[in-house]
């Protein structure tokens, strides 16, 4: 669906939003526009990655917005995100996307209407910043899950599907970094020739500060699972000490009581009047010699 968004407010250019294309609309738009084929087969492409190409009269940009209605396991690319192509020139500007994006006519509303975009550019700097802000929530919310899970592994609080839930953080904060990552170059495209624009400004600040925060998130989880990992590492040798300290303990007292478990005809304890309390005694002997010296060696 081709629908055009009204910017007589401005009179400087013209917007065209297209919702789930279909190629005949496509070539229809870049015949008018005169838009490079391979750009708009890359518009029908709903797993394109992040990417920008400059052609003599506009600005392709291929752009990927958080996905706020995606499955809770959601860890791919293409899962997470949304992709959203934008054709910028000097008098135009084509937004093209698979699914709604109620934000652009949120933006059309209070900015385009309100006569607040000077130019094409800026519309675009609003549009970028959008996309890039998508992933800030996104950002809080697995800070504060590492945040839970750090807790509950120093009290050595059991929770289910722990390890899971951890590589799940991982998996999602890994794909929005590469995402952000590949956008990256978008960004500094931007930056040339409007560096002292105080709405780029803005743009870049959000984009270094939501991928710093993303590094962080990365770094944290890393340690959270090699944390995870060694504590683990650490309860399982402690089960194998105290198991082993048991089998040493019991190896002598099994060794004597194996002796006298065998049905010889000749044992001459067995004929002493006190030979079963000696042997008790001497495994109590035994016993309390094999104590003390656990307990100097510090094993218990």
């Amino acid at each position: 669906m081709v629908q055009e968004f009204d910017t007589s407010a401005t009179a400087h250019f013209r917007w065209l939003d297209i919702v789930n294309p279909s190629l005949e609309e496509l070539q229809n738009v870049a015949a008018e526009f005169s838009l490079h084929p391979t750009s708009v087969q890359d518009c029908l492409d709903p797993d394109h990655l992040p990417k920008v190409e400059e052609f003599e009269h506009f600005l392709f940009i291929i752009t990927r917005i958080y996905d706020q209605e995606q499955k809770s396991d959601a860890d791919t690319i293409q899962e997470v995100s949304r992709k959203i192509a934008i054709f910028c020139g000097k008098d135009f500007i084509i937004t093209i996307h698979r699914s709604e994006q109620p934000f652009l006519a949120i933006l059309h509303e209070k900015n385009v209407l309100q006569n607040k975009c000077k130019d094409v550019m800026h519309l675009l700097y609003l549009i970028m910043n959008r996309v890039i802000q998508s992933y800030e929530q996104t950002e809080d919310l697995l800070a504060a899950e590492i945040d839970f899970y750090e807790s509950k592994i120093f009290l050595k609080s059991r929770v289910p599907n722990l390890l899971k839930n951890l590589y799940q953080i991982k998996r999602k904060s890994s794909v929005i970094s590469r995402i952000l990552f590949l956008s990256k170059s978008i960004v500094h495209r931007l930056q040339e020739g409007e560096r002292r624009d105080p709405l780029y400004r803005d743009v870049l600040d959000n984009f270094i500060q939501i991928e710093t925060g993303y590094d962080q998130i990365n770094e944290q989880i890393n340690n959270l699972l090699s944390l995870y990992l060694s504590i683990s590492a650490q309860r399982t040798n402690e089960v194998i000490r105290v198991l082993t300290i048991f089998s040493v303990f019991f190896m002598p007292l099994t060794f004597i009581v194996g002796i006298y478990g065998m049905n010889f005809d000749n044992m001459p304890e067995l004929q002493w009047e006190y030979g079963y309390f000696i042997v008790v005694g001497f495994l109590g002997v035994v016993s309390l010699v094999l104590f003390r010296l656990f307990r100097r060696n510090r094993w218990l």
